[in-house]
């Protein structure tokens, strides 16, 4: 893998891994707060009664009133703000006039741009009481995610980071979607390196200071197996299991990792209050 001074590069994803500076740091932490604020938001609006878009157009509006545009809007024909996935649907859930039920699990998962920037990010969350295994899923996933981000430090590998989510999921007997990863971030939506959440210690690319990307764990309760719906985006589980997901652009330091995409309110985990 090669890696190239993101100053260099063109704003596309062009197969080498950029690397950033103390500015683009600087980008990555306001639209990450903005991405993570728009999931905070939404924490006071997720509840039975309300539709999946209900809760994309206040993503847009949150964005809008921002300064920040929805990446995902006209993305590949994409017609929506976020994406909004229901208990076994395992990611890209299409924004309708679905409603919440008590007891769902939901994702949302947004990404802004501001200034050239890219803040991508996603949380779980409860529509009202939710079954013990819901929550359970839930818990495992988010450390999960948070021990593959943990393993994150220049000299680790793209394995390390795998290797930490998977043997942390498996042994609570869940199990890792293979067919979706995290990716670089950044200038462009969607970049190198593709970020696997399962893997080997010792394997993959070396991290370096300066690499942005996404880690976004899928956990499903059942098998890893996943299907793609007729409408192109949304991807379910094959034996309909439940499936969560949550989601960080963070970006690699002299000494360890920084987290662009936190809860600016503290609510990184449900319930929310």
């Amino acid at each position: 893998m090669n890696y190239i001074d993101a100053f260099d590069a063109p704003t596309r994803n062009t197969g080498q891994i950029k690397l950033y500076g103390a500015d683009a740091f600087e980008g990555m932490r306001v639209v990450g707060k903005i991405a993570g604020g728009a999931l905070d938001m939404l924490a006071g609006l997720i509840k039975p009664g309300v539709t999946t878009a209900e809760i994309d157009q206040a993503a847009y509006q949150y964005g809008i009133d921002c300064d920040a545009l929805p990446a995902t809007l006209g993305y590949r024909g994409y017609r929506y703000s976020c994406c909004t996935s229901i208990n076994h649907v395992v990611c890209h859930g299409m924004p309708s006039d679905r409603v919440l039920r008590e007891g769902d699990i939901v994702n949302v998962d947004v990404t802004y741009i501001k200034d050239g920037w890219h803040g991508d990010s996603n949380r779980m969350y409860y529509v009202g009481e939710v079954p013990r295994k819901a929550a359970r899923l839930c818990e495992v996933t988010y450390e999960a995610m948070m021990r593959g981000i943990a393993a994150v430090k220049p000299g680790a590998t793209l394995g390390d980071i795998g290797a930490a989510i998977q043997e942390y999921a498996e042994g609570e007997r869940c199990s890792v979607v293979r067919e979706f990863c995290g990716h670089g971030v950044g200038r462009v939506f969607h970049d190198m390196p593709n970020i696997l959440h399962y893997g080997r210690r010792g394997e993959g690319a070396r991290l370096k200071a300066g690499m942005f990307f996404t880690i976004e764990p899928m956990i499903n309760l059942g098998k890893p197996g996943v299907k793609i719906l007729a409408d192109g985006w949304t991807a379910v589980t094959r034996d309909r299991s439940l499936s969560a997901q949550f989601e960080h652009s963070v970006g690699v330091t002299e000494d360890g990792v920084e987290i662009f995409t936190k809860s600016p309110a503290g609510l990184d985990f449900p319930p929310y209050a």
